[in-house]
């Protein structure tokens, strides 16, 4: 009787992880224009990285900006070389849900996407929260941090 219940409980706990979504804090008010100035750069970030747009990224990460990754954690130079010689190509990057905190200076975005992306050669898809950090420097946004973040939820993105 009690290896039953523990196998229901399980079951019912594999259903519920199964079906768990991102709940974003915030997601369902509207932007301020602040931050919906930070959504459009989180955007537009994740075109230059599909299209591999080094320059325009240089100049959107601050010079000790972090990134997370599943296999490690690099910094900004790093990062740049990935993207450049395609050990990483951010190919497509599905946005499901965003929204933004800012703290004076300092903004955190979280993401919920599929990612789109060739690693070593092979093609994976895979859904991450992606965290986001900007910190305003004369008056400009630049990027402090980038983690990646593996959920639970099975993908979503349509086969490519």
């Amino acid at each position: 009787m009690k290896k039953a219940i523990i196998g229901i409980f399980f079951c019912i706990a594999s259903i519920q992880l199964s079906r768990a979504q991102a709940h974003l804090p915030n997601a369902t008010t509207a932007p301020t224009k602040e931050e919906q100035e930070i959504l459009d750069l989180s955007r537009a970030k994740w075109q230059w990285m599909a299209n591999k747009s080094v320059d325009t990224l240089n100049g959107l990460f601050n010079e000790n900006c972090v990134f997370v990754h599943m296999g490690g954690s690099w910094g900004k130079t790093q990062e740049l070389n990935t993207i450049k010689n395609g050990f990483i190509w951010y190919k497509k990057a599905e946005v499901y849900g965003a929204s933004v905190n800012i703290f004076g200076n300092t903004a955190i975005l979280l993401n919920d996407i599929d990612l789109l992306a060739v690693v070593g050669g092979n093609e994976v898809t895979h859904a991450f929260m992606v965290t986001e950090v900007y910190l305003k420097e004369d008056g400009k946004w630049k990027m402090g941090s980038l983690t990646f973040s593996t959920l639970l939820r099975p993908v979503k993105m349509a086969k490519q």
